[in-house]
């Protein structure tokens, strides 16, 4: 198979979608691959050493015009799904639930797209998800702590206090993934961390790794009111797969917090969980709304590639594999986790979920998978 790896166009993002070692490890597998021209750049890998792993570089026109398989990070731009090809498979983050406009025209596109974040695990969990919720959680907390000084809009608080002045209080929304690596970090930062989550089992697995460090709470309204009013930073770390991200956190409620707090909104990908949320790029990343200083970047790990990339590809390279080796169809047939990976095909819609919540109609994607 030609597999094309396109440089990103998001601002401020420097990731790729395959690092030099992921594209000598499917030359050696007998497919070929096209990198524009310094995608790599960002993580300090120039075209030198993905010609030296076996491929060839070209232009964004050639890559998308020839290429088999499209192996991107983020959600494809207006320019990018204008090049899409029926047929073409493209394997990269997208995040539909929340983007109504990128929905049509990836139908209209009649391209084959598989996101990485409704692929799913044997043992349950979203395994291509997984690492950069883990960067995206640690880094929240630095985010956080940036927001908070007075220059930035904040309260002008040092996230961890010093002797005999208080540490921030800290309220992490969700304990899954991005939770718990965000209390990981605030841990770290010696804040005061609250996390609330409605899973009892993802409580005690909170409370198993931090013990008292942490206060666990059950979430239901009251709690959510009383903790998120307290706080100094808010961090919005909720997911349900593949759907919108519930609204937690109303503007009234927000309303009711200190002026200069910040919120962190992690879920914004999936159209975010506070009322006021509304995405923020790395050029222009916070806002103010009802005195709350707002951070609701959309690809926060892109500002760390050197991490994030080589990350990514440790979880995307298996499945890029398997579609390369096998073809998109029979790849899905024999594995129903990738399968949950296909959200659109041929102009129809597969992922019930962004069905949902866009309320358009679902196609069963099984009907799509013959040969």
């Amino acid at each position: 198979m030609l597999i094309g790896v396109p440089k990103e166009i998001k601002d401020h993002e420097y990731r790729v979608g395959l690092t030099p070692s992921s594209v000598r490890e499917l030359v050696a597998a007998g497919h070929q691959v096209l990198v524009e021209h310094d995608a790599g750049a960002g993580i300090g890998a120039g075209d030198a050493a993905y010609g030296q792993a076996g491929a060839r570089i070209g232009t964004a026109e050639e890559v998308f015009a020839s290429a088999e398989m499209i192996v991107k990070v983020k959600e494809p731009l207006a320019p990018e799904r204008a090049r899409l090809q029926p047929g073409q498979v493209l394997f990269t983050y997208l995040h539909l639930a929340a983007d109504p406009q990128q929905c049509q025209e990836l139908l209209a596109s009649g391209a084959i797209c598989i996101a990485y974040e409704t692929v799913t695990a044997p043992g349950g969990g979203l395994p291509l998800l997984a690492p950069m919720s883990e960067v995206a959680g640690r880094m929240s907390v630095q985010a956080a702590a940036r927001s908070l000084e007075r220059a930035q809009g904040g309260r002008g608080m040092l996230l961890g206090g010093v002797p005999g002045v208080a540490a921030a209080r800290l309220v992490v929304l969700g304990a899954g993934v991005v939770g718990s690596n965000a209390a990981l970090m605030a841990v770290g930062s010696g804040a005061q961390v609250v996390v609330i989550d409605r899973s009892l089992e993802a409580l005690r697995r909170i409370e198993q790794r931090f013990g008292a460090r942490v206060l666990t709470v059950f979430s239901n309204r009251d709690n959510v009111e009383a903790h998120v009013r307290s706080a100094d930073v808010v961090i919005g770390a909720v997911l349900v797969p593949g759907a919108a991200a519930p609204r937690l956190v109303s503007r009234e409620l927000l309303a009711g917090m200190q002026p200069g707090s910040v919120v962190v909104d992690v879920a914004i990908d999936q159209g975010g969980c506070f009322e006021t949320s509304r995405p923020t790029t790395h050029t222009d990343p916070t806002y103010v709304v009802e005195g709350v200083v707002h951070y609701c970047v959309t690809n926060m790990p892109g500002a760390v590639p050197l991490t994030s990339a080589h990350a990514l590809n440790h979880a995307t390279l298996p499945y890029v594999m398997a579609l390369a080796d096998k073809g998109w169809q029979r790849a899905l047939r024999e594995d129903v986790h990738l399968l949950h990976g296909l959200n659109v095909a041929a102009g129809k819609l597969t992922c019930r979920q962004v069905a949902s919540s866009l309320g358009m109609p679902f196609h069963p994607p099984q009907g799509l998978l013959e040969d």
